[in-house]
């Protein structure tokens, strides 16, 4: 699984703890509230890995319609003849 979603929103999730703390600007490095940070990476982490299961069911759904979807266009396509007697009559017509 790749990891990228999860680290983007690990990371995203340390961003709102920052941004929180700067909210109200409160020291960002106080050790009374270090412990929250690994908290937000977690949760945010969390979500990650919990959209990238999302994005693979949905690719696999897709998939499995586009497969469909192929194949009922393959049973309704017009199955060519052996039957020239349409070029017979244009032939003659002219």
């Amino acid at each position: 699984m790749p990891m990228g979603k999860v680290l983007f929103w690990g990371g995203f999730g340390v961003a709102v703890r920052l941004w929180q703390l700067g909210i109200e600007m409160v020291p960002v490095l106080a050790r009374d509230r270090l412990w929250v940070y690994p908290l937000y990476a977690s949760v945010g982490a969390s979500f990650g890995y919990w959209l990238e299961g999302v994005s693979k069911r949905q690719d696999r759904i897709l998939l499995e319609r586009k497969e469909q979807l192929l194949e009922k266009r393959r049973r309704l396509q017009p199955k060519p003849t052996g039957d020239s007697s349409a070029d017979d009559i244009m032939a003659a017509g002219t």
